[in-house]
């Protein structure tokens, strides 16, 4: 086996397999992918269907099936993670690459989360809807390129999906230090935190996850949550969730059938996690 990685995604993917070939074809998948569901390139099919004045928008096989996994996961986090708070991304100030965010001087108006919904092929939408897949497309293709090749292991930013049975993942801090050791084996494994991807907006910061309750940056008492689940798309939306729900994250995923446990870092260092998740601190 051998070991390479990759930018793609705003991130480094990291593949485990056989040859050089798989690792060549895992790149191709994530490059398709990303030129199809990226909203920085305004050429992308994601970029086309959000400026779209219709109501009614037909989309292609890849990007239906991208959305469809983002209405399910909507669904089951009741709302919580929701691709149509992109408008309100970019109104914080993530309306570019995030190497090139600057911020601004004033938090923006609170605005609304628009309606959307997704029906075969075709995208049903309010006319404002401007939708984020960001999370949810990076696990998705993990999920993917392990399906579609020989990869053992893909990590893409910390969303991971796994056949390889033994394989065990370290948990670090912000700092990359590590806390924790979860056995994943053959599943998916994702991290998020609030950590990264922040920036000075007036007085105070932004971040790249918003709670649609608020429509803003959201604030919680966890600085880490990663989530275990079946799928690197599924765990990818437990620790979001997680996070966002702060001191009820952790018993919100122990309710979840879809979820095999989760694990979080407080803002004081301390390590948390739920009932059953075989880790080693």
């Amino acid at each position: 086996m051998i070991q390479v990685s990759f930018p793609a995604m705003g991130t480094k993917v990291s593949v485990v397999a056989p040859d050089p070939e798989t690792v060549s074809s895992v790149e191709m998948v994530f490059w398709v992918v990303e030129s199809i569901c990226t909203r920085f390139d305004p050429n992308s099919e994601l970029s086309r269907s959000n400026d779209s004045d219709e109501t009614e928008v037909q989309v292609s096989p890849l990007l239906a099936e991208v959305m469809g996994w983002a209405e399910t996961i909507r669904i089951r986090t009741s709302g919580l993670i929701d691709p149509a708070v992109g408008e309100r991304v970019k109104a914080w100030g993530y309306d570019r690459t995030f190497a090139e965010v600057t911020g601004g001087d004033f938090p923006p108006p609170m605005g609304d989360v628009p309606e959307w919904r997704v029906d075969g092929n075709v995208l049903h939408r309010d006319p404002d809807l401007c939708l984020d897949l960001g999370g949810i497309a990076k696990g998705w293709t993990c999920d993917l390129a392990v399906q579609v090749s020989e990869a053992s292991v893909v990590n893409a930013g910390g969303d991971i999906r796994s056949v390889d049975p033994d394989l065990v993942v370290a948990v670090k801090d912000p700092w990359d230090d590590p806390v924790a050791k979860v056995r994943l084996g053959d599943g998916g494994l994702a991290t998020s935190t609030v950590a990264h991807r922040a920036w000075r907006v007036g007085d105070g910061w932004a971040n790249h996850l918003i709670d649609p309750r608020t429509r803003r940056p959201v604030e919680s008492p966890v600085l880490t949550a990663t989530a275990v689940a079946d799928t690197a798309v599924e765990a990818e939306a437990g620790a979001k969730t997680v996070l966002l729900l702060g001191e009820e994250g952790l018993a919100w995923a122990s309710e979840q059938d879809w979820l095999r446990g989760a694990l979080v870092i407080w803002r004081d260092l301390r390590v948390f996690a739920t009932p059953g998740l075989e880790y080693v601190a």
